[in-house]
């Protein structure tokens, strides 16, 4: 009998210890989220209680934050437009106007076959007739001038018969130059007063792809240097708050109060700028594309891969990942700051 009471009192121990520390996790995930409460309140107010310091930091880190998207951004637009001028580029090859349209269809056939060569177009001295006039249908004086009989003959004596060729490597035309330069049919009907335009576009490709790897390599670099400088301004601001607010740190670990409950405010702090920075770059990058791209698109170069971007779901994913970085700059910043003046 006394074993049995003693049994049942243990049991009855068990489950009054089991309910005691459930209560004890309840009370304390409901304390930990009192004191994450708290910390993000003393944070926010540190924020604005240093407010043009917070403006200062937070206007650097905006800065930096628009130079590298400005910087990606750049580096997109550039790359598109290079990609795009190289899908345009043909090779126009001129032959004399006397070349049947048999001659050209025959001479295409061995162009096909040819490594390289995405496709071939030929036009024989009629059909470049027609592509001269519609080129200048708005010179009124010229079509006036060409009704005339006499000067219609002349001229359509004169256009050269031509094979556009498109190339799937406009960077690697060595197999087409090579078919032009050594083959017998091509030699025998190349006009020897117009060249194959093997080199057209080719130096404009060759500084647009300049001009993204400056625009990449001198964003990288200025983006680097207002890192440091946010970093820098961050780091000040969080080490003025600790200075200002010593007295009351000193009191606060007196009552007890754990070293992340004092850390929380200032990587609180310093987190509020990081945010508040990214949406206030990816606002500026935002609508200042807009502005710029129309402008852009009249010189001829491709805004569309970013339009595609911005003006779709994936604008969210930016403004996200720009508070992110400007997160991650706050959270570093203010660590280092803690780390040296936070004892």
């Amino acid at each position: 009998m006394t074993k049995n009471k003693t049994i049942n009192k243990a049991h009855i121990n068990r489950q009054t210890t089991k309910e005691h520390l459930k209560k004890l996790e309840k009370n304390s995930s409901a304390s930990k989220l009192r004191s994450t409460g708290r910390i993000m309140k003393y944070g926010a107010v540190s924020f604005t209680r240093n407010v043009w310091l917070s403006i200062a930091a937070t206007l650097v880190m905006t800065v930096t934050l628009v130079i590298l998207m400005v910087t990606v951004l750049a580096s997109l637009i550039l790359t598109a437009t290079a990609k795009t001028m190289q899908e345009k580029i043909d090779i126009s090859i001129y032959f004399t106007p006397e070349t049947s349209q048999e001659t050209m269809e025959e001479m295409a056939v061995i162009m096909r076959q040819t490594e390289n060569v995405q496709n071939v177009e030929v036009t024989d001295s009629a059909a470049e007739y027609q592509i001269f006039l519609e080129d200048r249908k708005d010179n009124e004086e010229l079509l006036s001038a060409l009704e005339d009989q006499a000067m219609h003959e002349l001229m359509l004596n004169t256009m050269h018969p031509t094979m556009r060729v498109k190339v799937y490597d406009s960077n690697d035309l060595s197999s087409v130059r090579n078919l032009v330069e050594s083959s017998e049919i091509f030699q025998a009907h190349l006009d020897p007063e117009e060249d194959p335009t093997y080199d057209v576009n080719q130096a404009e490709i060759a500084t647009i792809n300049s001009w993204a790897n400056i625009a990449k390599n001198g964003g990288l670099i200025l983006g680097a240097v207002f890192l440091v400088i946010s970093i820098l301004v961050i780091f000040n601001t969080i080490r003025m708050a600790i200075f200002s607010r010593r007295e009351e740190i000193y009191m606060m670990r007196l009552v007890g109060a754990d070293g992340s409950f004092i850390r929380g405010p200032f990587l609180v702090e310093a987190q509020i700028c990081g945010i508040i920075s990214g949406i206030f770059a990816s606002t500026i990058g935002y609508f200042g594309f807009h502005f710029l791209a129309p402008k852009l698109a009249n010189y001829g170069i491709d805004v569309s891969a970013v339009s595609e971007i911005l003006e779709s779901n994936m604008l969210i994913i930016v403004f996200l990942v720009m508070c992110g970085i400007g997160l991650l700059i706050g959270t570093i910043s203010a660590r280092l700051a803690m780390q040296k003046y936070l004892k």
